[in-house]
């Protein structure tokens, strides 16, 4: 009986989180960064020729973002950016040492916040949700999570 009772006192002590290695986090941050440049880049074909990428929900609100204003910035499609950023982040991932650290944290925290903006345009002012884009949106996010890890745990350590 008294072994069951330190068992119970030993399971019921809180764990401590554990960070993944350095290494994969910048695995998956290269997976995730490579996704979102795919995801990016239909997007961005899909609209080159005035179009937009397949809804497959059949709501239609993929075509009602791609022809809002809102989809380009300073005249350059806004997907293409996307491209842009997410292959930013696979080289800040597939970097070692403090720079890429840092670097992958500051665009992932860039590229966070114009996806909150974006997010926000579709919700209230296009009034549509395009699929794709809140695939990319989840990929940033989850980008943004894993640099800012890969930042303050191992900022200051070899490489």
């Amino acid at each position: 009986m008294a072994d069951l009772v330190g068992a119970r006192r030993r399971s019921a002590a809180p764990r401590r989180l554990t960070v993944p290695a350095e290494g994969v986090l910048r695995r998956i941050a290269a997976f995730l960064a490579a996704f979102g440049a795919g995801v990016a880049a239909y997007i961005a074909i899909a609209e080159a020729d005035g179009g937009a990428p397949a809804c497959l929900a059949g709501s239609g609100g993929c075509e009602t973002v791609a022809a809002s204003s809102h989809s380009e910035l300073a005249g350059i499609s806004v997907a293409l950016i996307g491209v842009f950023g997410y292959a930013l982040l696979l080289v800040t991932a597939l970097l070692r040492g403090d720079g890429a650290r840092m670097a992958g944290f500051g665009l992932g925290l860039v590229g966070f916040g114009y996806t909150v903006y974006l997010t926000y345009l579709e919700l209230f002012v296009i009034d549509a949700i395009c699929q794709w884009c809140i695939v990319s949106a989840v990929l940033m996010v989850a980008l943004f999570a894993v640099n800012a890890v890969r930042m303050l745990r191992y900022v200051g350590t070899p490489a």
